[in-house]
C-alpha cells in the first residue's frame, strides 16, 4: 500500500474501510465516520500532544555526529522529563529510509551527548540493544522542556516530501506534550467532525497515552516495540466506560495507543480503573480486546504491531482480504494516510 506523503491531518478526500463484525468490508469517505458510528457508541480518544523528538548533535567522546530520536517516556509527570528511553542513529536524517542509516559509533554508560546549542545528555545504561539507550538529560526539568523546544524537530520518515512543521503534527484534540509520535488516528477529527458527532449522540472521553516510536529500521528492535509506554485515565473516562458496557453501547477507540491503555487498565480484572499506569500489553490473536468493541485505525502493513493488535479484532485472513481491496483502491497508509474501522469478530 502506498503512503500518504503530505502532511494533511484532515483530507477532504480520504476514506475510511469498514470491516464490521461479521467480516463485511465497506467503503465510506473518511469525514462519515459520526454516520458509520451507531448512536450511542462511546468513542475514547488520546488527547496527547507531540514533541519534537528528534534531536540531532554529536557523540563527545568520537565527535560522531548523530541523531537522538526519544522513543519513550517513562513517566507522565512533566517535573520527571530529564529520563527517557531513546534511540541512536549515526549521521543523516530523516530523507533516508530508517532501515538505511547507518549506526552510530559504539555506545557506552557514561557517553555525553550534545544535542543542540544547549541541550546535554548522558547516556545512563544501555536497554537490550546496541543502539537502545536510556538517555538522562542534564538541567533542570524547565532546563529540558525548554532544550527539546529549541533543539526538537518532530519525528519523520523519508515517505514524506518535505520537513514536518510541529503544527503537523498535533491533531485536532491536542493537549498535554507526551507523545514522540503523534496518536496519528486522531488525525481523522476535526472540529466541524466534534459536533457532528455530539449531534449524532455519539459520546467522546478522553485519556492521556504517550505514544512512542513507531519505527527504528533495525528489525531486531522494532520486534520491541511497542515499548512500555504511560498513560492517565480520568475519573470521568472510566466512569463512562463503566456506564456504556452496563447499557450495552460499544466502546470505540480511536487508534491502538488508545486501545493499548484501556486493556491495560482492565487487565486485572477486566474493568478499567482510573489513573495512571503502563501499557505493557501486547495485543493480537491470543490476546484479544476485553473492553474495546471496535477500533479506528489507520492503514497498517501486515507485520507491524499495529496490524498484530487489529488481529485482536478479526481474523488475520479477513484483515488481509481488507488490505488487498484497499490497495486495490488506492488507499493510503501510514501517519497521515486513510482510515480503517474494525469491529470485534462476533
Amino acid at each position: 500500500m502506498r503512503a500518504a506523503t503530505e502532511a494533511a491531518r484532515a483530507r477532504r478526500d480520504g476514506r475510511l474501510l469498514v470491516v464490521d463484525a461479521s467480516g463485511r468490508i465497506a467503503h465510506h469517505a473518511r469525514g462519515a465516520l459520526p454516520e458509520v458510528l451507531r448512536a450511542g457508541d462511546l468513542l475514547v480518544v488520546n488527547d496527547s500532544g507531540t514533541l519534537p523528538a528528534s534531536l540531532r548533535g554529536t557523540h563527545l567522546r568520537t565527535g560522531a555526529t548523530i541523531e537522538v530520536r526519544l522513543a519513550a517516556r517513562l513517566t507522565l509527570d512533566a517535573r520527571e522529563i530529564r529520563a527517557w528511553r531513546a534511540i541512536v542513529f549515526g549521521e543523516g536524517d530523516w530523507r533516508a529510509r530508517t532501515e538505511d542509516r547507518p549506526p552510530p559509533p559504539v555506545l557506552r554508560p557514561g557517553d555525553r551527548l550534545a544535542l543542540g546549542a544547549t541541550l546535554r545528555a548522558e547516556i545512563a545504561d544501555l536497554d537490550g540493544h546496541p543502539r537502545l539507550v536510556l538517555l538522562t538529560f542534564e538541567g533542570t526539568a524547565r532546563d529540558v522542556w525548554e532544550g527539546i523546544a529549541r533543539e526538537g524537530a518532530p519525528v519523520q520518515y523519508s515517505h514524506l516530501r518535505a520537513p514536518l512543521a510541529l503544527w503537523d503534527a498535533q491533531t485536532a484534540i491536542a493537549g498535554p506534550p507526551v507523545s514522540v509520535e503523534p496518536p496519528s488516528a486522531g488525525f481523522v477529527l476535526d472540529h466541524a467532525m466534534l459536533d457532528r458527532l455530539a449531534a449524532r449522540g455519539i459520546e467522546l472521553a478522553m485519556l492521556t497515552h504517550a505514544a512512542g516510536l513507531s519505527s527504528s529500521g533495525d528489525p531486531t528492535l522494532d520486534a520491541r516495540f511497542p515499548l512500555p509506554e504511560p498513560y492517565a485515565i480520568p475519573d470521568a473516562t472510566a466512569r463512562a466506560i463503566a456506564r456504556a458496557r452496563h447499557e450495552g453501547r460499544r466502546v470505540v477507540a480511536l487508534g491502538t495507543t488508545v486501545v493499548r491503555a484501556l486493556e491495560s487498565a482492565a487487565a486485572y480484572d477486566g474493568e478499567v480503573h482510573a489513573g495512571p499506569g503502563i501499557a505493557t500489553l501486547r495485543l493480537g490473536p491470543a490476546r484479544p480486546p476485553r473492553v474495546v468493541d471496535a477500533i479506528v485505525s489507520g492503514m497498517h502493513e501486515p507485520e507491524t504491531s499495529h496490524h498484530a493488535l487489529l488481529e485482536g479484532f478479526a481474523p488475520r485472513a479477513r484483515l488481509l482480504e481488507a488490505a488487498r481491496e484497499a490497495e486495490a483502491r488506492g488507499y493510503l497508509a501510514h501517519e497521515f494516510g486513510d482510515a480503517c474501522l474494525v469491529e470485534r469478530a462476533a
